[in-house]
């Protein structure tokens, strides 16, 4: 019997998916196996100047409590603490470390916005923080957002932060730019700024070891997202329900209180509701 057109042309288009699963990158599966899903080490990036968060001893490890989450997580992704190599990210190259590979996974205060989503598929958030604001002890006139009108707050390249301040709230204050938080508190503590606005566990962390004081006046939600390669749906599916054994297990509630149980901080110890894998 002779095949019809219809059967040649099917069967030439199988012979051309079969030939295509067979290249190098190509494979109808080639997304899921990049996937940090099926790694068997991973590279986080994390901060390093980030008290109670993200910093880097001397001797080149690092500790905070985005790093001991990144940890958990990596462990029930099947990657145990001994092949996981953590990497300093600051906030202005999170999305091109990921883009190029440098990192596979980002767990550094990365606040989930409808911009960075549109760049980066986000796991979790894995906590909701609040912005506030830090002032040195003596601006007592400083106690509310609306209060930094004309004051300097700081701008860290790649925060959101201060766009919180200036365009969201129409603060008219005046954004003096810095690299890192870190840089921020030092530049506060030498007068060269008059307020440091960002979400409330960097400022707890900060606050714990320098004078001055938080207002206590938050103001957003400051969702906090594992970021991942864009379009890695399914290592997004599984770093959320990591993050929904990290709650059920207890082991959330242990590491809030571990790094931010002193600092007089509203924390939350229950699932986040997550905001969807895209």
């Amino acid at each position: 019997m002779r095949a019809t057109p219809r059967a040649l042309r099917a069967a030439a288009a199988a012979a051309a998916l079969a030939a295509l699963a067979g290249l190098p990158g190509c494979g109808l599966g080639g997304s899921e196996k990049e996937s940090i899903s099926h790694k068997e080490s991973l590279v986080i990036g994390v901060k390093e100047d980030q008290p109670a968060l993200g910093v880097k001893r001397p001797d080149g490890t690092y500790e905070g409590f985005d790093v001991d989450v990144a940890t958990y997580i990596a462990g029930e992704l099947g990657v145990p603490k001994s092949r996981v190599t953590f990497r300093t990210t600051n906030s202005s190259v999170r999305e091109k470390a990921l883009a190029d590979g440098t990192v596979d996974m980002i767990v550094a205060t990365y606040s989930i916005t409808a911009k960075r989503k549109m760049a980066v598929t986000f796991g979790g958030p894995y906590y909701v923080a609040h912005q506030d604001t830090f002032v040195r002890a003596d601006a007592a006139a400083i106690n509310d957002v609306r209060d930094l009108k004309g004051k300097r707050i700081c701008e860290v390249t790649g925060s959101n932060s201060w766009r919180r301040v200036i365009e969201e709230r129409k603060v008219a204050a005046q954004p003096v730019t810095v690299n890192t938080y870190g840089a921020c508190m030092d530049a506060l503590a030498a007068g060269r700024l008059d307020a440091v606005s960002t979400d409330d566990l960097i400022l707890a962390g900060f606050a714990a070891g320098r004078p001055g004081r938080m207002i206590n006046a938050p103001f957003t939600d400051e969702k906090y997202g594992v970021g991942l390669r864009k379009g890695d749906l399914k290592g997004c599916e599984e770093v959320n329900r990591a993050i929904t054994r990290m709650y059920q297990d207890g082991t959330a509630r242990r590491l809030l209180n571990k790094w931010f149980g002193r600092s007089g901080l509203m924390l939350n110890t229950s699932v986040p509701q997550f905001e969807g894998c895209s």
